[in-house]
């Protein structure tokens, strides 16, 4: 499964966590910590600008961390939903037309992670499912360097809440795939269509969904389009042909 590698950030202070699902991952940060003086060193690295570029895979985040001449590389772990919690959510976020739209926008809505736990599946780590390990010598698990990692992960899902669902396992276009899929009744990959979005067989074409489906269907198309020309902009090339 692919990785995303998210740029080092800039060195901030004061509140950094505006949304409710950032100051949820806060939380379980807190939980994870040892000691209070760690989690105090690791927001000060974090703060610093000290942590380097994230790089964000399935279930997976590894950093390093940098404070003078020395480097200290942060690997982490976070459980992965299986294929059942996966299908479930999949559905949770279909169920309403603004999910997708929403998600692609930065926001994940109350109430998706509502129907979720009610589907049984938490996207919200708790502090025991944050594992790390550090190159470090420190004996705290996680120490001041993974604390640090993990605050800086806070800042970027409360950004961008996908990248809690990749962590979850469920990357963008994955989760962009199975959902058409999911809508289409087919399983994802069955299509070469669900890969590269609608042809003349999409909205309003030959297979088109029934009725009921069309504002899902409609955001979609939409989605997968904004998330082609993200990839697209992301490698530094001209996403014009695809407007």
């Amino acid at each position: 499964m692919s990785t995303v590698s998210h740029p080092r950030l800039e060195p901030r202070r004061g509140a950094t966590v505006r949304s409710w699902w950032g100051k949820a991952w806060q939380r379980a940060v807190e939980e994870a910590a040892y000691a209070e003086a760690d989690l105090r060193r690791g927001r000060a690295h974090a703060r610093a600008g000290e942590v380097g570029s994230v790089t964000v895979g399935a279930g997976t985040f590894l950093a390093a961390v940098l404070h003078g001449d020395d480097a200290w590389a942060v690997s982490g772990a976070v459980p992965v939903l299986d294929e059942t919690a996966r299908a479930a959510l999949v559905e949770v976020v279909r169920a309403e037309s603004g999910r997708v739209p929403a998600l692609l926008g930065g926001e994940l809505p109350i109430d998706l992670v509502e129907q979720a736990e009610e589907a049984g599946v938490e996207l919200l780590p708790y502090g025991g499912e944050l594992t790390t390990t550090c190159t470090c010598d420190g004996w705290p698990d996680p120490c001041r360097h993974a604390l640090a990692v993990l605050t800086v992960l806070g800042w970027l899902l409360d950004v961008d809440p996908l990248v809690l669902l990749a962590l979850r396992g469920l990357p963008r276009d994955e989760l962009l795939v199975a959902v058409h899929a999911a809508g289409r009744g087919v399983a994802p990959g069955a299509d070469d269509r669900a890969d590269d979005g609608w042809d003349a067989g999409g909205v309003g074409g030959v297979g088109a969904e029934p009725d009921g489906d069309a504002d899902v269907e409609v955001a979609l198309d939409a989605a997968l389009r904004a998330a082609r020309v993200l990839a697209v902009l992301d490698e530094g090339g001209d996403p014009t042909h695809l407007l």
